[in-house]
């Protein structure tokens, strides 16, 4: 067994069960889950070094060969995923140091975050279909618990429209892996990708893709799909937002390229078609619906739904280049996005408000902050030389090379209109003079703490910009492993 591929998800397991042994002691409880997470972001550092150097690592569990036994399986975009999640995850933890209050600690908070990345890790490793149902039902589970940890009523009502909307998601998730079943007699992924190429009902097939889109598509949060998102994540405490936005919806957006690279593949004129206007419309309402709102959760929120569409209008186009930035665009905008939710729950602990038109003068009270949320807010838009903008450059450039030049114009109204959202943040939250001058007592010591993981992402989005070639190499390789479907059926079958 390859440790390698386990520790990212032991570590969080571990690490959950010692802190429910220690359940009385927060500070006991704090030092676990510091630890646990610089332990997971190192043997995420590790794999991805270990999967650059000698290709697609896989580990059998209990000694059991594919496809009778489950495997789990690591190439470089699950390797790149475990990773950014480890950094996320270490900054969550760190800010919540801070921000999280004891009534949530006593209620198994970190337990709970630990949980909710083992179940992230394992939807990223996994080489079985039904296990990455299993993964997306742990991270339900302590995903709902952590939107409703407080049981105050705004979060008890978006927690029920949130836990409804994605177990619908995994009837159909469940629906589909039985149909598959049935159809190829695999669950191993790769035995699934040798044996659909000779189903003899290719509409079949296309109904059971179909029924993985609108799965993954409530997951990822796509359109039409995508109404639980903006009703539920801006009712928590701003570092489960963080999360939340950072991750859950990538895992959807992973869980979609997987399969409809290495499964789905046979009729791409219908299946990846369909994923490029759906892409269009996400961009498009997404962003439509962050430029009507006045609340800066809600806005962010928005545009978590309108970025995700520009994650699958790589998928859509569906060539080497387009895949690549994708795969760019994804670890570019869970930096971004869990930085700019810190940043807005610092807001908060200084105006205890999260409403624009109550907020103003963050500007002149905190110049830092005021710069770390133009870092992640200019490379959420698209601005050169952050992140965001070679992301965007990326995609427009393989959706030119594609002809796919309607899609092209989406993206960059898109961007426009992200532009505009975020300068709308900027001026009424932070440029203005405040309508209510108060301040909430005590913040500033609170404050600066929490700015020092905001001020590590938003140093951190910087430099993927400034190294952007670099990253955007490493996407290609991942992309060609990704398009290489012999590769990873001869890596993961005997």
């Amino acid at each position: 067994m390859n440790l390698l591929l386990v520790l990212p998800i032991v570590i969080p397991l571990a690490s959950a069960a010692v802190s429910m042994l220690v359940w009385r002691s927060r500070r006991t409880q704090r030092a676990i889950a510091v630890a646990a997470s610089l332990g997971l972001l190192a043997s995420a550092i590790v794999l991805l070094v270990s999967v650059r150097r000698v290709g697609m690592i896989v580990t059998e569990i209990g000694s059991w060969p594919a496809p009778f036994g489950i495997v789990l399986v690591a190439d470089l975009l699950s390797a790149l995923m475990i990773l950014v999640s480890a950094i996320i995850v270490v900054a969550t933890i760190i800010y919540s140091l801070t921000s999280i209050d004891a009534r949530h600690e006593r209620f198994g908070y970190y337990p709970l975050i630990m949980l909710l990345m083992m179940g992230v890790n394992g939807a990223f490793l996994t080489g079985d279909i039904f296990n990455l149902y299993v993964w997306f039902e742990v991270m339900l589970i302590s995903s709902f618990v952590l939107m409703v940890l407080g049981a105050e009523r705004e979060q008890i009502e978006s927690g029920i429209k949130y836990v409804t909307l994605n177990l619908a998601s995994s009837a159909f998730f469940l629906t589909g892996v039985g149909i598959l079943y049935a159809v190829t007699g695999a669950l191993n992924m790769a035995d699934i990708a040798r044996s659909l190429p000779n189903v003899t009902q290719p509409a079949l097939v296309q109904a059971i893709s179909v029924i993985f889109l609108v799965a993954f598509g409530i997951k990822a949060a796509v359109f039409p799909l995508f109404f639980w998102l903006p009703a539920s994540y801006h009712t928590p405490p701003a570092a489960v937002s963080a999360i939340f936005a950072g991750l859950l919806t990538k895992v959807g957006v992973y869980a979609l390229i997987r399969v409809f690279t290495l499964l789905f593949v046979q009729d791409p004129e219908f299946t990846h078609r369909l994923i490029l206007v759906i892409a269009g419309l996400t961009m498009i309402t997404g962003v439509l619906g962050a430029v009507a709102q006045n609340e800066f959760r809600r806005i962010l929120s928005f545009h978590i739904i309108s970025q995700i569409g520009y994650m699958i209008m790589g998928l859509g186009i569906f060539t080497r280049l387009a895949l690549a930035a994708s795969i760019f665009y994804v670890l570019h905008h869970i930096i971004v996005k869990a930085n700019l939710f810190f940043v807005s729950g610092i807001v908060h602990r200084i105006r205890g408000t999260y409403d624009l038109k109550r907020l103003g003068g963050i500007q002149t009270l905190s110049p830092m902050l005021s710069l770390l949320f133009l870092v992640p807010a200019m490379s959420l838009a698209g601005v050169p030389p952050l992140s965001g903008f070679f992301a965007k450059l990326g995609l427009i450039r393989a959706g030119i090379s594609a002809e796919e030049y309607l899609i092209v114009a989406a993206a960059v109204v898109t961007g426009f209109f992200t532009l505009f959202s975020m300068t709308k943040i900027w001026n009424e939250a932070f440029w203005k003079p405040a309508p209510e001058p108060r301040e909430l007592p005590e913040w500033r010591g609170a404050a600066r703490a929490m700015m020092v993981p905001v001020g590590a992402l938003a140093l951190l989005t910087i430099l993927i910009g400034l190294g952007s070639g670099w990253l955007f190499s490493v996407s290609l390789e991942a992309s060609d492993q990704i398009l290489d479907q012999a590769l990873y059926l001869r890596t993961v079958l005997p």
